[in-house]
């Protein structure tokens, strides 16, 4: 009798040790799916066309807000942005609402080693611009697949999921 308690109690452990194992894999599993979220800046000022740092209009500021709403039931972890008035204005409903810094990134290196590393499992708002966004996009993919957006599309949002070696591109249509 007592060796089969002690079987038992074996089996038992060992079967416990495999559950935790196998929660702890599924923790690693779940940090290995990064999806990155990605916006252009609201509507923009353009009453002075020389501005090349304008901020956004009333309606880009209602749209930032709306933005904020969108991503409230949203698990974000980090929030990029370029360092322009428009993209920071559209970034910050969102970042005071999620109590997160808008860090900036630079829009000529986009997607390098350091970005790679530092976003890895997260969920990720990036803000930016008619072109950047898409060729940001495109570097995740690592394909050149979306063009520039229409300087009148201020809705557009590009949600981009990657987990292991699968890349998933979802792009809608927010108003």
């Amino acid at each position: 009798m007592y060796k089969f308690i002690s079987f038992a109690l074996i089996l038992l452990t060992t079967v416990g040790c495999n559950d935790s194992n196998k929660k702890q894999e599924k923790t690693n599993e779940d940090l290995s799916t990064t999806t990155y979220y990605l916006i252009r800046h609201a509507e923009k000022n353009r009453s002075d066309p020389t501005n090349k740092n304008p901020e956004l209009t009333e309606e880009g500021g209602i749209r930032a807000v709306n933005w904020a709403k969108y991503f409230e039931n949203l698990n974000i972890d980090q929030i990029f942005s370029t360092n322009y008035s428009r993209t920071r204005q559209t970034a910050a409903p969102t970042a005071s609402q999620k109590h997160l810094i808008i860090q900036s990134y630079d829009s000529n290196d986009l997607y390098n080693d350091d970005f790679k590393k530092l976003t890895k499992g997260k969920n990720v708002l990036i803000v930016g611009h008619s072109n950047t966004t898409p060729q940001f996009v495109n570097a995740i993919i690592g394909e050149k697949k979306y063009d520039d957006i229409s300087d009148d599309e201020n809705g557009l949002l590009y949600i981009v999921t990657l987990h292991k070696e699968v890349k998933n591109v979802e792009i809608l249509k927010i108003n």
